[in-house]
């Protein structure tokens, strides 16, 4: 008998150590149904179950800081906030990127972009580029852009140079603008780009470096929620989208691909994640290379 109670005593121990331990903030089902689907209304990313606790973690910080005890308030105070949305999507989204990650898109791109752009403008000037960093978030994507056209268009103060980056996340936005990062973030940097990097306040010894001015000013940051109207009319050489579409749904996407498509220049490029494909036929594009299509006239 004494060995059989120790068993129960054993087994009601497990039990209670697989119990997850009490949340600070009321967390119910419907709380997490209701906010997904207005993730999903609001911004197109698609929240699983397995998204729970993610969602529970990235949106109790809010919670403090609104002085609320559960969920349900939250959730009010969202429908009755418009202001609030902004917040809201900066706390689910997940931001993680790095300087010339997966680089084989910046070859691809110096040398079917870059280098024919440099061979069209030969002896002309005000010649037009347009490049879209998609989803940029603190952007060390488009700043890699950046320094591939410095430094293959030598003259490129005397052309119509640009590169549109955006993201929904204003908080990740600022960090883009400033240009400034942990030294150690351009460690993966190829050698023929570090010029365009240097130390903060001019500090040799500094952990920050700062992306150069002239390099800078070829980028436009700008919030925008890719399920929302673009404010622009204009077609792009190249658009880069990575890593974003892996939040959306199969006809979201396949709705996103296709306005990426029409503001592709005929010849234009579209780079996606190296964790994404795109499945099922999207006319007006064709697959060129890992994760590169090409839109054709």
């Amino acid at each position: 008998m004494l060995r059989d109670k120790s068993i129960g005593a054993s087994l009601a121990l497990r039990e209670t150590d697989l119990t997850e331990p009490p949340r600070e903030f009321e967390f119910s089902d419907a709380d997490f149904r209701n906010l997904a689907q207005y993730a999903y209304d609001q911004a197109g990313i698609a929240l699983s179950d397995s998204k729970r606790n993610l969602v529970y973690s990235r949106l109790s910080r809010r919670l403090r800081a609104l002085g609320m005890t559960a969920f349900r308030e939250y959730r009010e105070y969202l429908a009755a906030t418009p202001s609030e949305l902004e917040s809201f999507i900066n706390a689910i989204s997940t931001n993680l990127t790095k300087f010339f990650r997966e680089a084989h898109h910046f070859d691809h791109f110096r040398t079917h972009v870059a280098v024919p752009f440099v061979q069209a403008a030969h002896g002309k000037m005000g010649q037009r580029l347009r490049v879209w960093s998609a989803g940029c978030s603190t952007g060390e994507e488009p700043y890699s852009v950046a320094v591939v056209l410095k430094r293959e268009i030598r003259d490129i103060d005397r052309h119509d140079v640009k590169i549109l980056a955006t993201d929904i996340d204003t908080e990740v936005l600022g960090k883009g603008a400033r240009g400034e990062y942990p030294a150690a973030s351009i460690d993966e940097v190829p050698k023929t780009y570090r010029e365009f990097f240097q130390p903060a306040g001019g500090n040799r010894n500094s952990e920050q470096v700062v992306v150069n001015r002239d390099v800078r000013t070829l980028i436009t940051f700008r919030r925008l929620n890719l399920m929302e109207k673009w404010p622009f009319t204009g077609n792009f050489d190249a658009i880069f989208c990575r890593n974003v579409m892996i939040y959306f749904d199969g006809p979201t996407k396949t709705a996103l691909v296709e306005r990426f498509t029409q503001k592709l220049k005929p010849g234009g490029w579209l780079y996606i994640g190296h964790s994404e494909s795109l499945v099922g036929a999207h006319a007006g594009l064709r697959l060129i290379g890992r994760t590169t299509y090409r839109r054709v006239a």
